[in-house]
Order: structure tokens, then C-alpha cells, then sequence
């Protein structure tokens, strides 16, 4: 079963869609791997932490966003999808609500969501915001969405080390990464992941 996961976990680190994986598109070196061993945690524990990456998007109110600096220190959910995806992209978002909504207050006061686009010629501020009050409209903070650019979003996927989007955006990566108070990502979800995972390891990571 760990074999099958694991499997999963690195088909999704490249792209989830239905083309081929563009190896040139990973100019700063290939996705994160993840590690056989994940200790306690639920989800898939990478073989080398990621730090928290440094890029400059624009959130769905036309303000810039700097990534690094809005979400510092705090337990953030980065994830890169399309508004229009059919299954990936609004389960990840719902499976993520549905985990914040389960977690003690202090700490759901706590998580930031962050969502960046990988069609910005499509998804513009307006249509981020629609898509996303679908997952956060009780939550204590809302979901963040990002756009810019298709240079400054393929430049945002590099910084985080997941596969840049191929097919309009269309094929993306998957993974789901989490980065805890000390600005490392030592965790990532996938395809099989469930709400439940997510509450388990949310305080392991704190």
C-alpha cells in the first residue's frame, strides 16, 4: 500500500492532466521527492524540507502579495490549479475547508490557504474570488488567490519546486504543500489524501 502511495504521490509531483511531463520546465532542478519513511504524519513527508519560497503575485483584490512575507510563520497551504479544473483543484479546496472547520479555534485562526492560478489569462481577480467563496466563506481567514503574469506565475511554481503547468495550465502539479511556523515544508498531499489527514498532522507540524 506505502509503494502504491508513494507512486501516486510522485506522479503527482510532476503534472496531473494528460500530457507528458516537459522536464525543461523545472529550470531550477526537478520537483521534491518524497521520503519512504513519514514518521508519524498522515501525509507524505519529503525527503528534503523546502523553505518557504519568495515570489510577488497579485491577490484577487489587485494587490500585490508577497508570498513570503504575508504568510511567514504561520501553518500555509500553498496550492497551484485553474478555477475551471473539474476535479483536482475545487476537491483540494473543499477537502481543505472541511479540515480548518475541524481543527481547534486558535489553531484554524491560525492556517492560511493560498491559491495561485496556473491559467491567468482566465482567472483574473473577480473570478478567483468566485471560485474561492465556494470553499472559505465561514472560515476564519479566506482562501488567498494569486494571479499575474504567466512568467511571474511559471517563476512562482519554480520558487516552490513543483513542475510548472503545461496545456494553458491545465496540466499542473497536484501536491499540496504545507509549510509550518519555522517556514520549511516537510509534508505534502496528494490523491488519497483526505480532511482527515490534514487535521492529524496540523498540530504535529506546529
Amino acid at each position: 500500500m506505502r509503494r502504491l502511495l508513494l507512486s501516486a504521490a510522485l506522479a503527482a509531483l510532476v503534472l496531473t492532466g494528460c500530457s507528458s511531463p516537459d522536464e525543461s520546465a523545472t529550470a531550477d532542478g526537478p520537483p521534491a521527492s518524497v521520503s519512504a519513511d513519514s514518521g508519524a504524519l498522515r501525509g507524505l513527508q519529503l525527503a528534503v524540507p523546502l523553505p518557504r519560497p519568495e515570489f510577488t503575485l497579485t491577490d484577487d483584490s489587485g494587490t500585490a502579495y508577497d508570498f513570503l512575507t504575508e504568510t511567514e510563520g504561520r501553518p500555509t497551504f500553498l496550492f497551484f490549479g485553474y478555477t475551471t479544473c473539474p476535479d483536482i483543484c475545487p476537491t483540494t479546496m473543499a477537502d481543505l475547508a472541511v479540515a480548518i472547520r475541524e481543527l481547534p479555534a486558535e489553531l484554524a485562526g491560525d492556517v492560511r490557504v493560498v491559491f495561485v492560478t496556473t491559467d491567468p489569462a482566465t482567472d483574473t481577480g473577480p473570478v478567483l474570488t468566485e471560485f474561492l467563496d465556494h470553499f472559505d466563506t465561514d472560515l476564519p481567514n479566506g482562501f488567498v488567490g494569486l494571479t499575474g503574469t504567466l512568467a511571474e506565475v511559471e517563476a512562482a511554481q519554480r520558487a516552490a519546486k513543483v513542475t510548472v503547468a503545461q496545456d494553458m495550465g491545465r496540466s499542473h502539479s497536484a501536491s499540496l504543500q504545507l509549510y509550518g511556523p519555522d517556514d520549511l515544508a516537510r509534508v505534502i498531499y496528494v490523491g488519497g489524501s483526505s480532511p482527515d489527514d490534514i487535521v492529524h498532522d496540523l498540530p504535529l507540524i506546529m
